[in-house]
């Protein structure tokens, strides 16, 4: 059977590897920064601007920003598809919740290269 990878459609096993995939991006930002706090003697405005001025923390940043996105779209298609049975409402709230996690990582991203 051959299938068109370029479709919109989206499957199963591609949710699946969009969450996993998404979480573990997560969850290394969330040790990451739990260590931080855990390893800095004295939090100041200093270590925080030096913290986020260097360029490989403003792409991992911008990489959990885009991933917390993604994991939310497909977290809340499942979700809303299970609890809201009226195909209006549910494509409402879908854009809505999509159109708030894109504008989160939108406004991420200038408040991240603003520094």
């Amino acid at each position: 059977m051959v299938t068109n990878q370029a479709s919109m459609k989206r499957n199963g096993v591609q949710d699946f590897v969009t969450l996993r995939t998404t979480a573990a991006i997560i969850t290394a930002f969330s040790l990451f920064m739990a260590w931080f706090f855990i390893s800095t003697d004295e939090l100041t405005y200093s270590v925080w601007h030096g913290l986020f001025s260097g360029l490989g923390m403003k792409v991992f940043t911008f990489a959990t920003l885009v991933a917390v996105m993604f994991h939310v779209r497909v977290g809340l298609w499942q979700v809303l598809t299970d609890y809201v049975k009226s195909p209006g409402l549910r494509a409402v709230l879908q854009f809505a919740l999509n159109l708030t996690a894109f504008v989160y990582v939108v406004v991420g991203l200038f408040v991240l290269w603003g520094i």
